[in-house]
């Protein structure tokens, strides 16, 4: 005889910085579109960081509060989650219970101009899973609609979970590019867990110059096994030389997975003329560079914030077909959640952390 189960466990914060609660919550019945499904993996990601700590820096002391941007608490952290299909509502059509999928966590209104484009992941009322929603950090998620979830194909489910942000926003940066030609560099600034899937979707794609710059020499390291063809210290003297001369001054595209003061005016420093500089991380700080040299050097200064729902079927078709995530994986149980995002925050995590809810 089986047992209805009623409630579920997920790990969320009631204070921003003040630690993951184990909590106890009444268990959702979808109705409508809505898909509920168990969470098998989840990705314990950077911006998660951002979230719990409730603000990004903006330099000089400045800080743009989360909450006020309309986070509100309790947060169940966990936007990279892969589950399976356990019931949905009457609107949502076919579906298969039982099978494990990908959930597009970037969640928008549905019904404004950016969203019916096809990106809604800058929608200006977002309802991303993990953000505003609840997410993964969690036994199950609930998924507004069917449209949202994502065959895996062949991938490996705990690998293919950070699709949904690591390798989406990566892939997405990366597409902002353009082509390169093979006598251009691209400069991957900042190698953990994104800029080495970045390194890594650089040279599946046959990009024949990647240089990589990190503090850490662990990450360098990892950033040459990889695919980088050249690493530097960011902070070692006369860098942004060494730098220009392994790129032979044709540095195409800066791709700056930190996004602080220092990286991104290193940054505007290393693209060619015509280059692109393109800001992911989320750092903080505020940017001082001479109006002129931006005009007369024609560079683009772009933000990229993680990528659509069109994007994430690309990616899972090239992940499909190129051993994409080669990187170390550390999976750790759902109930250490709060020892993982803490490994994470304090720097200590080679690679990646997946949390698995078994």
């Amino acid at each position: 005889m089986t047992t209805e189960v009623n409630t579920y466990v997920r790990y969320q914060f009631n204070e921003f910085g003040m630690g993951l609660k184990r909590t106890e919550v009444e268990l959702p019945k979808p109705t409508g579109t809505e898909v509920l499904v168990r969470v098998n993996y989840c990705g314990v990601c950077h911006s998660d960081v951002h979230i719990y700590e409730g603000y990004y820096g903006l330099g000089q002391g400045k800080k743009l509060s989360l909450e006020e941007r309309g986070i509100k608490l309790p947060v169940t952290l966990g936007h990279e989650i892969v589950g399976t299909i356990e019931a949905a509502g009457d609107q949502a059509g076919e579906i298969q219970p039982g099978k494990q999928m990908l959930v597009y966590p970037w969640i928008g209104c549905g019904e404004c101009s950016v969203c019916k484009r096809g990106e809604e992941n800058l929608c200006t009322k977002p309802a991303a899973l993990g953000v505003f929603k609840p997410g993964g950090y969690s036994q199950y998620v609930l998924v507004p609609h069917p449209r949202y979830l994502m065959d895996l194909g062949n991938l490996n489910p705990s690998h293919a979970s950070l699709l949904a942000c690591s390798g989406l926003t990566t892939f997405s940066a990366i597409k902002k590019m353009g082509d390169v030609h093979d006598d251009e560099a691209v400069v991957v600034i900042g190698c953990g867990g994104l800029g080495l899937l970045a390194i890594r979707t650089l040279s599946l794609l046959g990009v024949k110059n990647i240089i990589g710059l990190d503090l850490s020499e662990q990450k360098r390291e990892l950033a040459l096994k990889v695919g980088a063809t050249s690493v530097f210290d960011s902070s070692q003297e006369n860098v942004l030389e060494a730098v220009l001369q392994a790129g032979n001054a044709n540095c195409a595209a800066v791709l700056d997975f930190v996004g602080g003061d220092a990286t991104v005016q290193m940054g505007l420093n290393l693209a060619r003329k015509g280059g692109k500089l393109i800001i992911v991380g989320l750092h903080g700080g505020e940017l001082s560079y001479p109006i002129p040299y931006i005009i007369t050097k024609a560079i683009s200064i772009i933000g990229s914030y993680t990528g659509s729902l069109g994007d994430l079927k690309e990616l899972i078709e090239f992940a499909n077909k190129h051993d994409l995530i080669n990187l170390p994986i550390q999976i750790r149980p759902l109930d250490e959640a709060d020892d993982a995002l803490n490994q994470l925050t304090k720097g200590q995590v080679e690679g990646r952390l997946v949390l698995e809810n078994s």
